[in-house]
């Protein structure tokens, strides 16, 4: 039984979600980067590491790295975009270091930069995560509420969507010590080290620096200095989540660096099966 999502044709383009792990979030990004001429796979992560096992920053994001494997072998592919979003970043960024023969493109959705620390209310978090769940989830909607309003200026749309993320909540629910993990193995990993070996074309995008509240836009852009081939796109009118505020804007400017990253590696005589 297949245990991941696959939508379109095209140009192979394995999303990754946030701290919450849950696909379902991307939902609509993932059927619009599918209209945009993509093939996307992508599915919920898990755990970081296995129960009782200390954060290893060696090994890193083992466990995501052996699943987006199968993943790509499972569905016949040699090669494939990877695109990250939030704290899906690192992932997609270790995959892109360590793997380089099967990264066509990379793309940082506001993805926690270099030198990324948890601020001091986020380390309370992390230590006692589901005493802290409902402290989290009014933190995050104080620092998503700003950006919403601006991408939703009228008020039935805002409301439409926060039934729709809170329905979403509801049949995919967080698991609070998991996102804790992912969080201590994302302090712990050198992610400039990574940054400075991968060899895909890179975008970073990014919503406008007053909107984004939960990873500076500045952070981001420190991997300007550090990936050898990269540029960065602003997604006006948002902040952290403009994929999923507005996701077809998000999908037409991935989509286009996906196929132009996709004619590069046919030019050269790589092959890729878009299925």
């Amino acid at each position: 039984m297949r245990r991941y999502v696959d939508r379109g044709s095209g140009p192979a383009v394995v999303l990754l979600p946030g701290i919450q792990g849950r696909w379902q979030f991307l939902s609509r990004t993932v059927e619009a980067l599918a209209a945009h001429g993509c093939r996307v796979l992508t599915f919920s992560l898990g755990r970081a590491v296995d129960r009782g096992e200390p954060v290893d920053p060696v090994r890193g994001y083992a466990r995501d790295m052996a699943r987006i494997d199968a993943m790509l072998d499972e569905a016949g592919l040699d090669r494939a975009a990877l695109c990250g979003s939030s704290a899906g970043g690192p992932v997609a960024l270790q995959y892109a270091a360590t793997r380089p023969g099967k990264v066509t493109a990379l793309v940082l959705a506001s993805a926690p930069g270099p030198r990324w620390a948890p601020d001091p209310e986020l380390r309370a978090q992390m230590r006692r995560p589901w005493l802290n769940t409902l402290v989290f989830l009014a933190g995050t909607r104080a620092r998503l509420a700003p950006e919403i309003r601006v991408a939703f200026p009228r008020r039935l749309p805002r409301l439409a969507f926060t039934l729709r993320q809170v329905i979403t909540v509801l049949r995919a629910p967080i698991v609070p010590s998991w996102m804790a993990e992912r969080a201590r193995l994302m302090q712990a990993i050198d992610l400039a080290a990574l940054a400075r070996q991968v060899q895909a074309p890179t975008l970073l995008v990014t919503g406008e620096p007053g909107l984004d509240r939960v990873v500076p836009v500045a952070q981001t852009h420190e991997y300007l200095k550090l990936i050898p081939e990269v540029r960065a796109v602003t997604l006006e009118r948002t902040g952290h989540i403009g994929l999923v505020t507005q996701p077809d804007r998000f999908a037409g400017i991935v989509a286009t660096f996906v196929h132009e990253a996709a004619a590069r590696v046919h030019e050269t005589g790589q092959t890729q099966t878009h299925g």
